[in-house]
C-alpha cells in the first residue's frame, strides 16, 4: 500500500476496517436467508453496485431506477431498499 504520510495510511487502514465491517454483515445476512445457495458474494455486490445515485445542488438525493431483484436482495439483507428513501 502506497501512501505519502502516516495520517494517509491511518486514513486507509481505517477505510479498510469499515469495508470489512461491511462485507462481514453481509456475508452473515446473506448466511441467515440461504443467498448462497443462488448467489455469490460478488455477484450480490455486483447486482446492487449498478444502482445509480444522483446529487443536484439544492435538492433531494435520486437514487436511480432499482430492478424488482436489487429491491428483494436488500430486503433479504435487512437493508431498506434506496427507493424507499425518496
Amino acid at each position: 500500500m502506497t501512501v505519502s504520510s502516516e495520517q494517509s495510511l491511518d486514513g486507509k487502514l481505517f477505510v479498510q476496517f469499515i469495508a470489512l465491517i461491511f462485507l462481514s454483515y453481509i456475508t452473515r445476512k446473506m448466511q441467515e436467508n440461504n443467498l448462497f445457495k443462488d448467489h455469490t458474494l460478488q455477484e450480490v455486490l455486483d447486482e446492487l453496485d449498478i444502482i445509480e445515485c444522483f446529487e443536484v445542488p439544492g435538492q433531494q438525493i435520486q437514487v436511480g431506477e432499482t430492478t424488482k431483484h436489487q429491491v428483494d436482495l436488500y430486503n433479504k439483507l435487512g437493508i431498506i431498499p434506496p427507493a424507499s428513501l425518496q
